[in-house]
């Protein structure tokens, strides 16, 4: 998969307070980068906590669920977007399905 925007993950884990969530991220960045997945239930096989939402978005359990990290996946394309990443708290406070 080809995944849109790394630097969205570079600049929440490169803050103080979330430096702790730089290798979960990157792990996941390396999964994504090599996978194929074509539709939510090949994501499952590997994420299993992974919840799927309308229009194609998915949402991650990062580093322990200590973290959430949206994504919009054209899986027609190959192409993974990111939507968000931040803390549990942070992703309660946003509308994960118009990100």
């Amino acid at each position: 998969m080809r995944v849109i925007a790394i630097k969205t993950l570079k600049a929440f884990y490169e803050q103080p307070a979330y430096q702790e969530a730089e290798q979960p991220l990157k792990t996941w960045y390396a999964e994504a980068k090599h996978a194929t997945w074509r539709t939510p239930v090949d994501i499952k096989e590997k994420f299993s906590t992974m919840s799927i939402l309308a229009d194609n978005r998915v949402v991650f359990n990062i580093g322990g669920n200590k973290y959430r990290l949206v994504v919009k996946i054209h899986y027609n394309t190959g192409i993974v977007y990111i939507r968000f990443v931040g803390t549990h708290k942070q992703y309660d406070q946003i509308d994960e399905e118009n990100i």
